[in-house]
């Protein structure tokens, strides 16, 4: 292993666009063989930053074992979730000790044996990598679809399992949209739905781009070769999947961009029939839709970035009466309906609030009250129209997961399950609080931190800054066991609510994209000097991370204002803007436009991104210590983007602090899969940053 820090090679390499002429001597490391990465040279300099990584954290492997028997210490081995009532089973998903997938389970509510559904960790068996997408069950509870992606690409194989024997189904699907990320047991997840009488599953099918614009019908027990196209998007900058109402009645196929939707009802006992469609797409206009009986429940923004629910008959969906008017302090995320009665989901001034509605209008809603003045909390799994008790969950950045029932009739609510911490937390060691900070433009900018209950507010302690703020994701002020490693070694960890989330509604959204995308970066970088201002810490000890859109966060204030931070952390960073947003045939960009501008048309959107693009503004000056990490099969940000921007910085800037590249040559975008194999990767990160503050002790 070597401590030399690998130089990639310079190749001239430029275009010209809107006048402009950009010098790209890093082009090389995209493989022009993508999706496949074969070249010798590209794959030459990913494993000379890889081994240059681990001869770097050699002398750190200490600490990062110590830190990662910590993380895992605080993770119950046989974790399992609380069993939730579905028809005539109760269904869950469970942990083995030392397991690094789950497996699936139901018992039937009448009485008998538990029955093992899907057995991930049989299936994740020799695969480096391995994740669920999307678990459907048929209405009549015999049959399982379920799908899987075994090399991070996030290309699903559908496949079917009876439920009534051992066998696995012959049919297999390849190419199938999923939905990245966790999955629970319900009606329906992700891009994959039966119909009521089981007989038809409707999916997504992603293109050679990545792009989901096909939905497919499949006949059980049919070569899936000769499935039906049920729906095609000619637009590439929408994608569609297929959900349900809650009642089960219709299939709800939705046509979307980042800021546009359009959505079609079929009916779940037959998905040929000709479909009704709810409004025409409007750009600008998004809305969602349940159904209760023959009203259409559309929650929509159509007025107000803040939301607003409407109803309609489904007999003539295009009549929408407005049932509950736009609110300038609640933000409306979210609308489900049940037979007696609906919940409405939003956050009120930043906090999250449930509210029971009734279906009369006259009667008042009931919201439910929680404990804490800051906290995250929302409606889980409830698969059933006929629900009478809701479960929901619940967290703050000091209390665990707590898993509620909340008895719709009575109010009361009942606890089911706290997250356990096997090697013990005590709640009083650490204290909570919601700051606001003034940015530059005079905007208010809330912040949650936590820190330990005897912090001095002398400046003298690190504090760790977390921040997303694109696509109008907000970070919840929510619990993290791992987070507790940096807390208990005198760190404070803050959440930046900056501009680009939708923190406190969707205009909060807006002002952070497009045109205004500067305010993301400004909001951060003010927050942080705040936080020094108020003593919180003092410039050169804040550790920042972002991820993804959170990476180019990274990129832009690293650029910006490299003196405040002591280490940066930036996982699958999308850092190379410019280049990505010019090229239409990468999976992702025709539908990012809207997000971040189309530089191919827009001389403007061309002169902005470039003005920010992390990778293009890399100048020579001294950055602080980073650690940046990419993944070889990442479809969302592809591995030349954080290998382009090390390999610029390595050779641009003028300081002798540690940059290190480390990329995952058999993952994608979420890093590792496996429950602990995560845990060692982010055991690094906190080691990097330990190390680089002089905290590693």
């Amino acid at each position: 292993m070597t401590l030399t820090p690998p130089v990639a090679a310079t190749r001239a390499h430029s275009f010209t666009r809107h006048g402009v002429t950009v010098e790209d001597p890093y082009a090389w490391l995209r493989d022009p063989g993508y999706p496949e990465v074969t070249d010798r040279d590209v794959l030459g300099y990913l494993e000379a930053e890889n081994a240059y990584f681990e001869a770097q954290m050699a002398p750190r492997r200490a600490l990062v074992d110590r830190l990662y028997e910590e993380m895992r210490g605080r993770i119950k081995e046989d974790e399992s979730s609380v069993p939730q009532k579905d028809g005539d089973y109760l269904y869950w998903s469970a942990f083995e000790t030392g397991g690094e997938y789950r497996r699936w389970w139901r018992r039937p509510v009448a009485g008998g044996a538990d029955e093992l559904m899907l057995d991930e960790p049989a299936l994740a068996a020799g695969k480096e990598y391995f994740r669920v997408g999307a678990l459907a069950i048929s209405e009549d509870g015999r049959v399982l679809a379920y799908s899987t992606d075994e090399d991070g690409s996030e290309r699903y194989t559908i496949r079917f399992k009876s439920l009534t024997g051992a066998a696995t189904l012959d049919e297999v699907i390849p190419g199938a949209a999923g939905k990245w990320g966790d999955t629970s047991i319900e009606g329906t997840i992700g891009n994959i739905v039966f119909t009521s009488d089981g007989r038809f599953l409707l999916y997504g099918l992603t293109d050679e781009h990545w792009r989901t614009r096909t939905i497919k019908v499949h006949r059980l027990g049919t070569d899936p070769a000769t499935d039906t196209i049920l729906y095609y998007e000619d637009d590439p900058v929408f994608s569609v999947g297929v959900s349900e109402t809650s009642d089960r009645r219709w299939i709800v196929l939705s046509a979307s961009s980042h800021d546009t939707s359009e959505i079609r009802l079929y009916p779940a006992d037959d998905p040929f029939a000709a479909p009704i469609l709810v409004a025409p797409r409007h750009a600008g206009r998004e809305y969602d839709v349940d159904a209760h009986g023959e009203t259409l429940f559309i929650h929509t923004n159509d007025t107000d970035p803040m939301w607003r629910l409407v109803t309609a008959p489904v007999a003539a969906p295009g009549e929408w009466s407005e049932r509950i008017a736009p609110s300038p302090h609640f933000y409306m995320t979210g609308v489900e309906c049940y037979r007696d009665f609906f919940v409405v989901e939003g956050r009120e001034d930043g906090l999250d609030q449930i509210e029971i509605h009734a279906y009369d209008p006259a009667a008042a809603p009931r919201r439910i009250a929680f404990p804490e003045a800051s906290y995250t909390a929302g409606v889980g799994d409830n698969p059933e129209y006929d629900q009478r008790v809701l479960r929901l969950g619940y967290e703050s950045m000091v209390t665990p997961g707590t898993v509620y029932d909340y008895d719709v009739a009575t109010g009361a609510l009942e606890v089911l399950k706290v997250q356990e911490i096997p090697s013990g937390y005590d709640a009083a060691r650490y204290a909570t609080e919601r700051l606001t900070i003034t940015a530059r433009d005079g905007t208010a900018v809330p912040v949650s931190i936590v820190y330990p209950h005897d912090f001095p507010r002398d400046g003298s302690r690190p504090l760790f800054l977390y921040a997303y703020g694109a696509y109008g994701h907000a970070i919840p002020p929510g619990f993290s066991t791992g987070r507790l490693s940096l807390l208990d070694r005198g760190f404070a960890y803050a959440i930046a609510h900056i501009r680009g989330g939708d923190d406190l509604g969707q205009q909060w959204y807006h002002d952070g994209k497009l045109e205004k995308r500067a305010n993301t970066f400004t909001d951060f970088v003010d927050v942080a000097r705040a936080l020094v201002e108020q003593r919180w810490t003092s410039a050169g000890r804040i550790a920042i991370a972002g991820r993804s859109a959170g990476g180019e966060l990274m990129g832009a204030v690293v650029n910006s204002d490299p003196d405040l931070w002591g280490a940066v952390i930036a996982d699958v960073p999308f850092v190379d803007v410019l280049n990505t947003m010019l090229d239409e045939t990468l999976p992702l960009t025709p539908g990012e436009w809207p997000e971040w501008g189309n530089p191919i048309e827009d001389a403007a959107a061309f002169h902005l991104i470039r003005g920010y693009s992390p990778y293009d503004n890399v100048r020579a000056q001294a950055y602080p210590p980073m650690f940046i990490s990419g993944g070889l099969n990442d479809p969302r940000v592809t591995y030349w983007e954080p290998a382009k921007w090390a390999a610029k910085l390595r050779a641009t800037k003028t300081d002798d602090n540690l940059l290190l590249l480390k990329t995952n040559m058999g993952a994608g975008h979420g890093g590792k899969s496996g429950r602990f194999e995560s845990l060692r990767e982010a055991a690094e990160e906190h080691a990097f940053v330990l190390w680089q503050l002089g905290v590693d002790s």
